[in-house]
């Protein structure tokens, strides 16, 4: 097989674990795959015959791009009209029964991995979700092994104090966003009201482009009043309909029969603490088809 032929056979092979890392890295299917064009153009230039393990090889290009970039987008980020929320993907059944993904992926904790540092985040994601060894992480954030230990404990720690509490399960979370459906469509409240966190956070992300929350409302009694008025804001004739979205049960809001965005819910010790509401158009062209994620890769 020539150069060039392995070269495109490896990066196939490890493409969806290479989206992944970018994904888990940068919240955003539209800069991953950016990151993933860098990768390649990148990997497209390497001497294979000098390369002993592709799979990690490709993920320390992967990530040191997802770096790069997540810097810049965090200044980007400043400016930023209204609260930022994570692009939402469309996933399998099957991830979903990969707790470890499944949990790294969601909008709650993508959320959580914002509060990290970029080599931070890289560090976390690459050792708790992808069980790269320390040489190898090290390699990929160009650091020594002790360090990247260190980084990991500290990435643990923070993360740990502020990741949902209690395992919700799809049963509990789909119960919930029935709920929630509930007091949109029909203004009757007290069902959502019981499952409340007294310190709930309703997020909405519009980016300036749909109307939406500028500002996170805080506490049930306000979230309450922000859904009383059901749906009519919306401008439209709208339905709702279940979904799974980073591998999480979801739900899918369409106005006027085109999607119009996705309903998300952050759940600690059975009770509802984020509801998260994505409208902005650029962050929504991932929800039509199925988004494949692996955390596994090919090995070779």
């Amino acid at each position: 097989m020539r150069d060039s032929e392995r070269a495109t056979a490896a990066f196939v092979a490890q493409r969806n674990l290479l989206f992944t890392v970018a994904y888990e890295m940068l919240g955003s299917a539209a800069d991953a795959e950016d990151v993933l064009q860098e990768t390649w153009l990148q990997w497209a230039t390497v001497d294979l015959g000098e390369v002993r393990d592709e799979r990690a090889f490709l993920a320390t290009i992967t990530t040191r791009q997802a770096i790069r970039r997540l810097r810049v987008l965090g200044r980007r980020r400043e400016s930023y009209v209204g609260p930022w929320l994570p692009e939402p993907l469309l996933t399998a059944p099957d991830i979903a029964e990969d707790i470890a993904l499944a949990d790294s992926v969601s909008l709650a904790m993508l959320l959580v991995l914002e509060t990290l540092a970029p080599v931070e985040r890289a560090v976390f994601v690459l050792r708790e979700v992808f069980d790269l060894a320390y040489d190898e992480i090290a390699a990929a954030v160009d650091k020594s092994p002790v360090a990247v230990r260190q980084i990991a404990h500290r990435a643990r720690v923070h993360v740990a104090a502020r990741r949902p509490r209690g395992v919700a399960s799809p049963d509990q979370t789909r119960a919930a966003l029935r709920a929630f459906q509930r007091a949109v469509d029909t203004g009757d409240l007290q069902g959502l009201l019981d499952l409340l966190a007294p310190d709930v956070v309703f997020l909405g992300d519009g980016g300036g482009v749909k109307q939406a929350l500028l500002r996170p409302v805080v506490g049930a009694d306000r979230v309450a009043r922000v859904l009383a008025g059901g749906s009519a804001w919306l401008g439209g004739t709208t339905s709702v309909a279940p979904a799974q979205i980073n591998g999480r049960p979801a739900l899918i809001v369409r106005l006027d029969g085109e999607i119009d965005g996705v309903v998300a819910l952050r759940i600690d010790d059975s009770l509802i603490t984020g509801l998260y509401f994505v409208r902005n158009p650029a962050k929504l062209t991932n929800v039509h088809r199925e988004r494949p994620l692996d955390r596994h890769g090919a090995r070779r």
